[in-house]
């Protein structure tokens, strides 16, 4: 479909952000030539007031960048092909590099200063908006090393974070695209082909595309493992030479997070892998025999496309409708000010998500009209409120929050949507379609990427003790994982030992727990919420959705009901996947396709 077919109101209006490519010129200018002035401010922190201005300088003039750079992005997003556009983008990123490397000189300078000078500015009013940044700053100051030991740490980055650009070459554009026969005609086995494949309802098209995807990486396991192998070496080197005790200390230190949520996450999940064995033993049972290619087939045949986008958004708003009047209105108005772009056209960027300026969030959507994109919406929607109700309540300084925290608004949005929809249906097909829906979003999320974190932490500790991953290494650990979390109901094929190497989030060391943790917080707010629980509503909306980034990600969420240092959010987590499986099974005649 082309751009011009769809009507406007289904279009996003960029206008919020600027008027059109002549404001976004000006700006682009102004802003650049207002980066000169953060020099003055080099080697005079120390002086409360000129680290005031420039932190307040450094903040409208970031701004300002944020701006171009997401109307330039949003720009192209819905046009590939737009040279212009395309141009915008580049220049926006070229502008935002400059701008990094214009305030290079802050934190080292601000590190340099003693504790009780910097607890002096983060405790004087006129720092409020900067206190938790001045925090962290000291927090750090222990694993920050010498002026001339960051230069050239800096300098290296472009080498060391090269490994995960390798890995994208290799995955991206070295893989070559063999063509599996399904449905009578040839599909390329590109990587969204492959998901899609994993569904189709052919076991032997399944079991064709498992085979040729994963003999693409058994062709290539040497390289990647060798990749893999120094990018792990990349992060205990640095993580030590910072004073840190691990690799993992340092990236959850990064995020201001306690590393005993991870242990506690991993604990937790291997203590509830029964449960998950029951699961997959049932989907055996439904469909005769169960292989590591059929772990994505849905169970649940029959529900297809069919609800228009009106009805979806008005579906959406009843199932929130938990949240309260003033939720939903700003949901409405975010409609009716043409902040979602909804429809698919020819040249637009795929898939769906929630970005935007300080106080000015959008929605990209791909609309069309599968159960799953209801809860798309939700999800999507669920970011936009997050960040609208974080960018009103605070200083741009403080309003983004963390990752650790970013995928609980949306999905706790997708709870509420899911028990909405349970509550309301009568039509048992969809009933247990929702079920297992659920089912597999605790698996894939909760289970598999907690298996993935305790993959990567055990390939650290080993290369941190002089055992450095081989190919033997990685493939008899992950194939040991795999058989631990799946257990003997699914038969564990060769070449799911292989699967470690597909990852990209494993360049991103200690990243995948965030999903799983987010699930878990999800679930418990959700339920609370729901339950009537006293002051969950207002705990949510004033300690977590208005908390944005201004302190520790660990503790908002721990302030809004979540601690996720405790068993309790865990046992809410798992106790929700067990009674939804015996709700599912309940429902179905075990050795009957569904």
């Amino acid at each position: 479909m082309k751009r011009t077919e769809i009507k406007e109101e289904y279009k996003w209006d960029l206008g919020k952000l600027f008027s059109g490519k002549l404001e976004w010129e000006k700006s682009f200018a102004l802003t650049s030539n207002r980066m000169g002035e953060l020099k003055k401010y080099k080697g005079k922190l120390s002086n409360p007031d000129f680290a005031l201005a420039l932190f307040e300088l450094s903040d409208e003039i970031s701004k300002e960048a944020e701006k171009l750079y997401v109307y330039a992005n949003m720009l192209m997003h819905t046009d590939g092909a737009d040279g212009e556009a395309v141009a915008l983008s580049s220049r926006a990123g070229t502008l935002s590099a400059e701008l990094g490397a214009a305030l290079a000189f802050v934190e080292p300078e601000l590190t340099a200063l003693s504790d009780a000078e910097l607890d002096a500015m983060a405790d004087d009013p006129r720092f409020f908006d900067y206190e938790y940044t001045i925090r962290r700053i000291k927090k750090n100051k222990a694993h920050v090393l010498s002026e001339k030991e960051e230069v050239l740490l800096a300098r290296m980055r472009e080498v060391t974070g090269a490994f995960k650009d390798i890995f994208e070459k290799i995955d991206s554009v070295d893989l070559p695209h063999p063509t599996v026969r399904a449905g009578g005609e040839k599909v390329p086995l590109t990587h969204g082909n492959y998901s899609r494949l994993l569904q189709n309802p052919d076991r032997s098209v399944r079991k064709k595309a498992f085979a040729a995807y994963y003999a693409l990486y058994e062709e290539r396991l040497n390289t990647i493992a060798a990749c893999y192998a120094a990018n792990v070496r990349k992060n205990n080197i640095i993580s030590s030479i910072r004073g840190y005790s691990g690799a993992m200390q340092a990236s959850m230190e990064s995020d201001d997070v306690p590393a005993g949520v991870y242990d506690k996450l991993i604990s937790a999940v291997d203590g509830a892998l029964p449960s998950l064995h029951e699961y997959v033993d049932y989907r055996r049972l439904v469909l005769g025999e169960l292989h590591m290619y059929d772990m994505y087939v849905p169970i649940v045949d029959g529900v297809g496309a069919g609800t228009d986008y009106e009805s979806a958004f008005k579906t959406v708003l009843s199932a929130l409708a938990p949240l309260g009047g003033e939720y939903i209105g700003r949901l409405e108005k975010m409609k009716a000010e043409r902040r979602i772009d909804v429809y698919e056209n020819d040249g637009k960027r795929g898939g769906a998500y929630s970005w935007g300026a300080y106080r000015n969030p959008y929605v990209l959507l791909n609309y069309s009209g599968t159960p799953h994109d209801i809860f798309t919406i939700a999800h999507e929607l669920g970011h936009a409120m997050h960040s609208m109700y974080s960018d009103e309540a605070l200083s741009y300084n403080k309003a983004g929050y963390s990752i650790f925290v970013a995928e609980v608004a949306s999905t706790t949005n997708e709870v509420l949507l899911l028990k909405y929809l349970l509550s309301h249906t009568s039509d048992a097909k969809m009933k247990k379609y929702l079920l297992s829906y659920y089912l597999d979003m605790f698996r894939t999320t909760l289970f598999r990427q907690t298996m993935f974190a305790e993959f990567e932490l055990a390939v650290h500790k080993a290369d941190a003790k002089g055992e450095p991953p081989t190919v033997e290494s990685l493939n008899k650990l992950y194939l040991k994982l795999n058989k631990k979390y799946y257990g003997k109901g699914v038969t564990h094929d060769k070449q799911i030992r292989y699967e470690w190497a597909r990852i990209p989030h494993f360049y991103s060391a200690f990243y995948v727990y965030k999903y799983a943790t987010g699930l878990t917080a999800a679930v418990t707010l959700a339920n609370a919420i729901l339950s009537g629980e006293a002051g969950a509503k207002e705990r949510y909306f004033n300690k977590f959705l208005r908390a944005g980034g201004s302190r520790s990600p660990y503790e908002i969420l721990r302030d809004a009901g979540v601690d996720l240092m405790t068993d309790r959010p865990y046992q809410i987590a798992m106790l929700e996947f067990r009674n939804t499986l015996g709700e599912f099974t309940s429902l179905v005649a075990p050795s009957l396709r569904i």
